[in-house]
């Protein structure tokens, strides 16, 4: 038997079934966790298996820990997981943050991040009572950079950030009553 966690919501987009994660999502995860693609968010070529597998048990526990975290974003197509976003605001963050990786090379510049962040960032606030949200960007993640400025977040910089002794960009989104 393998367990699951019970009582989290599962959403939709056109493309996309957007889930907690699970122990089958790791192969499609991990090779992306040990590239050069996962600098931005603590992985690397140089990481290793096991680091990988910390990353999915984080983004897992994150759910019971807080009542909500990151979604996996499956393909509704192919039935694959091909990346991760939404809510997250681990110990010590000074802000509730919304993020996305997408895991799969072939699924990148295909606005799935976006798609998913619309429904995301909406239940957020919607489901979650959230009444703001930023994201932390790497200032050398040009694309991320792109995608923030088209869901229409605009640079903050008086915010606080995860690690102020690091190079980093803080992002607020739009506050909820000004979204249609």
């Amino acid at each position: 038997m393998t367990p699951t966690l019970a009582h989290t919501p599962v959403l939709e987009t056109e493309r996309l079934i957007l889930r907690v994660p699970q122990a089958s999502d790791f192969p499609v995860l991990a090779p992306f966790v040990m590239s050069d693609r996962a600098r931005y968010i603590g992985g690397g070529a140089d990481k290793a298996i096991g680091h990988a597998w910390r990353v999915l048990a984080i983004l897992t526990g994150h759910w019971p820990l807080r009542g909500f975290g990151t979604f996996v974003l499956e393909d509704k197509a192919t039935g694959l997981p091909i990346g991760s976003a939404g809510p997250w605001y681990p110990e010590g963050w000074p802000e509730k943050e919304l993020g996305w990786t997408i895991w799969a090379p072939e699924a990148e510049g295909k606005g799935y991040a976006y798609e998913a962040m619309l429904t995301l960032r909406a239940h957020a606030y919607a489901d979650l009572g959230w009444t703001t949200a930023v994201s932390y960007i790497d200032p050398q993640n040009s694309r991320s950079i792109a995608l923030a400025e088209r869901l229409g977040c605009r640079l903050d910089e008086t915010a606080a950030r995860p690690h102020p002794d690091e190079p980093g960009l803080v992002y607020r989104h739009p506050a909820p009553e000004t979204l249609a």
